[in-house]
């Protein structure tokens, strides 16, 4: 996936990715309930191919509180159906979450995300972690950069 220290991202958008009722029914198994307002939120979540912040949520649902934008937002992150991906300027962007094991990359410029998954991160954190003064259970990495898009695009 690296190729002379330059990221090859793939196109994301085609990710399998759980359906409505799957999302819905998990959060109803956690005892929450399925609300209008609360399933306009998760399908909208659902379309959304790359990342987006709650705020853009918010905006796009302008008939959705924004509370409860907000809240579905923190039920599914807690679900472990999102994955919440700070940015370099402390702000926080959202993506749902795949089933296997993967890292992100977030574009400086137009805040685009992506995921990779490479063996080569998981082999060096198996060899560092002889050396750690304990077990290691867990590491997340996002890679910023400039995208292709925008590596891309005339300067203006």
């Amino acid at each position: 996936m690296f190729s002379s220290y330059r990221l090859l991202i793939p196109n994301f958008n085609t990710a399998p990715r759980p359906p409505s009722s799957d999302l819905l029914a998990i959060l109803e198994d956690q005892g929450y309930r399925s609300t209008y307002q609360r399933r306009t939120v998760v399908g909208m979540l659902e379309r959304k191919g790359d990342g987006f912040t709650a705020e853009e949520v918010a905006e796009e649902l302008p008939k959705v509180g924004r509370a409860t934008v907000y809240r579905t937002i923190k039920l599914l992150l807690k679900a472990g159906m999102l994955c919440k991906l700070p940015l370099p300027n402390g702000a926080h962007k959202y993506i749902m979450a795949r089933a296997e094991h993967h890292h992100h990359t977030v574009c400086v410029r137009c805040g685009a995300v992506g995921e990779f998954r490479n063996s080569t991160v998981e082999r060096v954190l198996r060899a560092i972690g002889s050396d750690m003064p304990g077990e290691i259970v867990g590491h997340r990495m996002e890679l910023y950069l400039i995208c292709r898009d925008c590596l891309n695009a005339p300067a203006e």
